[in-house]
């Protein structure tokens, strides 16, 4: 590929990632052998199609317009605890919606002060839809947070899109190897020999 094919695609790419959508680029080789960049499909002469979705919003690149606007403006978070039956119905109607969100996992007393202080309590689960708050399992009133915030009634999320595992609400400290221990010598000291070659007969030190 050449500079100037290589500048074309780079200025293509730049408009994506400024625009307010994802886009489809399609890339296609010309009866003339020109190979081609743009986001209107190619002819049906093309050969060597390749289609890709251009990455413009990070973790939401490839997703419908509808969630993934939405995503944007209002990030959807899920604090849930262990054995905990409402935690449970509240990720699966998250899930059957095709809502993106992330989990937050509150076990053992230092996550959960972390999480009164956030939250001021200690309500599970408890939704997070950008700026609103929901304490305890409602469906309705989750429900009615999700389309207020923009997401679609009906799950239209790609076939396969998984969210990230859930994650402690106090990120686990990386372990640190011990320095290792020197080992002391305990053979004593060789005294180093004396040379008395030059001494003369009868000194001695």
């Amino acid at each position: 590929m050449n500079a100037k094919r290589l500048f074309a695609l780079a200025c293509l790419v730049s408009l994506y990632v400024t625009s307010p959508a994802y886009a489809q680029l399609y890339k296609w080789v010309g009866a003339d052998g020109k190979v081609t960049y743009s986001d209107v499909p190619p002819p049906k002469t093309a050969a060597k199609v390749e289609k890709k979705a251009v990455n413009i919003g990070g973790a939401d690149a490839g997703l419908p317009y509808e969630i993934a606007n939405a995503a944007r403006g209002n990030p959807v978070t899920l604090y849930s605890a262990s054995q905990c039956g409402p935690c449970d119905a509240a990720r699966q109607l998250l899930l059957d919606r095709g809502v993106p969100f992330s989990e937050k996992t509150v076990n053992g007393y230092e996550e959960q002060t972390k999480f009164r202080k956030l939250t001021g309590g200690l309500d599970f689960p408890y939704l997070q839809v950008g700026a609103n708050n929901r304490k305890g399992f409602e469906s309705d009133s989750w429900n009615a947070a999700l389309t207020q915030a923009g997401y679609p009634e009906s799950n239209m999320l790609p076939r396969g899109y998984q969210n990230r595992p859930a994650e402690p609400i106090i990120a686990a400290k990386p372990k640190t190897e011990p320095a290792p221990i020197e080992k002391k010598d305990d053979r004593p000291a060789i005294k180093p020999k004396e040379n008395n070659a030059d001494v003369p007969p009868g000194f001695q030190f």
